[in-house]
């Protein structure tokens, strides 16, 4: 099959793939996020095993040809859009879990294995991977490392990042190399397992990943508030944290979000007020601490769970399926920044003001144990401007954080849609410093172009 200006690419073996059809690049050029600049791929290619994965990455490195790596395809940031010329390397076929040692306490994975399959394989042992994005049951690890996904569990288990132990990756000339160790101490040489880990795929293919693995929790304890109003329920975020309880998941979800989750599943919550917070416990002192969860946010003017509520636990999954889907009729983007946690109160008043001015709508659902927002703006697409008063409301809902002390993204990355803003939060030293060091690991660009970081293109 000829994919590049007359260079082909073979893969040998029954059992790896390249895929030209239309459907199936149509099918491969976009993740989940919104499309800057649609374009599909040469081709898709299923590599079943390292060698394949070098197979390709020496091949794409001689013709000069963009590869694009994909997991799932669960990302929201663009991280894995085709561009231009390119070629999708699509590893969910690499999905075996190659070793799981108890005693070790760690796992070793391939990158499409499956997070909700890992905590599956995990479980009989008394363990769990704690990273758990809100598509746990269907992204990938690898695209978990890939992004550095966070996820409910952060407050307390920290992001994928803290849980990765060692990587295997091909580099953009498809050499392979090893990086960190299975221990949990280890600090010789640059972490060059940190680097990687949330580079997006523009360093290099993970084909090998090493993860810590950790307690299953003995006792989970979930409670479910309702507030009047956000700020109330956003100062219950501060007051738990003031009774210096450590929940494992703490969830805020403004009225607008509880409304739609009505919608969608046929609940009551919107009548029940107009935030809920989340709190999981977990662990042998999750009783006393749901005690004293409890008895703050009933201080606070909460309504509170009572003990042993079934709904609470529902709750939380309905919270994981809190993002909503676009429809054609409108357009609709979901933000992901983080700020300070005294800051929430006045970042979502101002998420309002900014909505209200720019005749857009707004759900705000938050990560509050950490301070990671995701405000999901949308207009009617038949409406008069509105592509541009949404992308307005978005450009100053980054500026409002930034000026806050957040961030631009807390979890999703920056794939291809925060490209523009990026130059916003990391002055021109650092940017540039980030394209040297791109330079040194994948020197011709070819390794997911436009993602990330500013330039990197092929040369």
């Amino acid at each position: 099959m000829s994919v590049n200006a007359g260079h082909s690419l073979t893969l040998t073996g029954p059992d790896r793939l390249v895929e030209t059809a239309p459907e199936v690049l149509a099918a491969f050029a976009a993740d989940r996020g919104p499309v800057l600049d649609y374009a599909e791929p040469l081709a898709v290619v299923w590599p079943t095993s390292v060698r394949g994965v070098q197979e390709v990455m020496r091949w794409a490195s001689a013709t000069g040809t963009a590869v694009v790596p994909r997991g799932a395809g669960t990302g929201v940031s663009g991280g894995a859009h085709a561009t231009g010329g390119c070629i999708v390397l699509c590893l969910d076929r690499m999905n075996r879990i190659l070793e799981l040692n108890a005693q070790d306490e760690i796992a070793v994975v391939e990158p499409g294995v499956i997070n909700a399959d890992l905590n599956a394989a995990a479980a009989p042992h008394g363990l769990m991977y704690a990273p758990d994005p809100a598509s746990y049951r269907i992204s990938t690890i690898g695209g978990n490392v890939a992004t550095n996904a966070g996820g409910l569990r952060c407050a307390k288990y920290g992001v994928t990042r803290d849980s990765v132990l060692a990587l295997e990756v091909v580099l953009a000339d498809g050499s392979l190399i090893s990086t960190g160790q299975r221990t949990f101490k280890g600090v010789a040489g640059y972490d060059l397992t940190g680097l990687f880990t949330g580079s997006e795929g523009t360093l290099g293919i993970i084909v090998g990943i090493t993860v810590r693995l950790r307690y299953l929790p003995v006792a989970v304890r979930t409670i479910a508030a309702f507030f009047p109003d956000f700020p109330t329920a956003a100062a219950g975020v501060l007051a738990v944290g003031a009774a210096r309880v450590q929940p494992a998941i703490m969830e805020l979800l403004d009225g607008a979000t509880l409304g739609a989750l009505d919608g969608t599943h046929g609940s009551n919550l919107r009548t029940r007020g107009n935030a809920l917070l989340l709190i999981q416990t977990d662990g042998f002192g999750a009783d006393a601490e749901a005690d004293v969860v409890r008895r703050v946010l009933a201080g606070l003017g909460g309504t509170v769970s009572t003990e042993g509520s079934a709904e609470a636990g529902r709750l939380v999954e309905l919270r994981r399926h809190s993002r909503g889907d676009a429809t054609a009729h409108e357009f609709r983007v979901g933000e992901d920044v983080a700020v300070p946690r005294s800051a929430l109160v006045r970042y979502v008043a101002e998420l309002e003001r900014m909505a209200e001015r720019h005749q857009v709508r707004l759900k705000v659902v938050a990560h509050a144990g950490d301070g990671n927002l995701h405000p999901t703006f949308w207009v009617q697409a038949a409406d008069d401007g509105a592509r541009e008063r949404l992308d307005a409301a978005l450009d100053e809902s980054i500026t409002v954080a930034l000026s806050l002390g957040g961030t631009i993204t807390g979890e999703h990355g920056i794939g291809q849609f925060k490209l523009r803003w990026l130059p916003q939060e990391q002055r021109a030293e650092v940017l540039e410093l980030q394209r040297r060091v791109k330079a040194v690991f994948d020197p011709g660009g070819i390794l997911n172009p436009g993602k990330a970081i500013p330039g990197g293109g092929p040369r």
